[in-house]
């Protein structure tokens, strides 16, 4: 596993104009950003501008950041998770079902249209855990 686990931040449509502002707070370089629009994945109508992916830095400081999914309703407050970058897809299985074994799943481990495998779990202390393995 990777040495880091890196702030996943959840907006309810606020997502770009808060990329600019940590942009300017931090003197941050925005590196990557994904509308649903752009994404191979099919969206209910009026997402297309919403952020499905973004993602800021500033030297080893990185956060990530979207829009929550149309129709999922966002609560401040809640709305970070820990995102881990994975190496292997028996790392990724084993988090997986340890984290599932007294958590739970919010989103399946599956493979994803990003090229990885990916799931998303709520443990026991109401933690959201972002588990992703980006394959080749």
């Amino acid at each position: 596993m990777k040495h880091q686990a890196t702030p996943y931040l959840t907006f309810d449509g606020q997502a770009k104009e808060a990329l600019d502002y940590y942009k300017n707070v931090f003197g941050a370089e925005i590196v990557n950003v994904q509308t649903y629009g752009e994404a191979d994945y099919p969206t209910p109508p009026g997402a297309d501008e919403l952020v499905m992916y973004a993602q800021f830095k500033k030297g080893d400081f990185t956060v990530m950041l979207s829009d929550g999914f149309p129709g999922q309703p966002v609560t401040i407050g809640s709305n970070i998770s820990l995102a881990l970058e994975l190496e292997n897809d028996d790392e990724i299985d084993s988090l997986y079902k340890k984290l599932t074994e007294k958590g739970t799943p919010v989103m399946e481990l599956q493979d994803t249209f990003w090229g990885a495998r990916f799931a998303k779990v709520k443990d026991p202390y109401g933690v959201i855990w972002d588990l992703n393995y980006q394959k080749d």
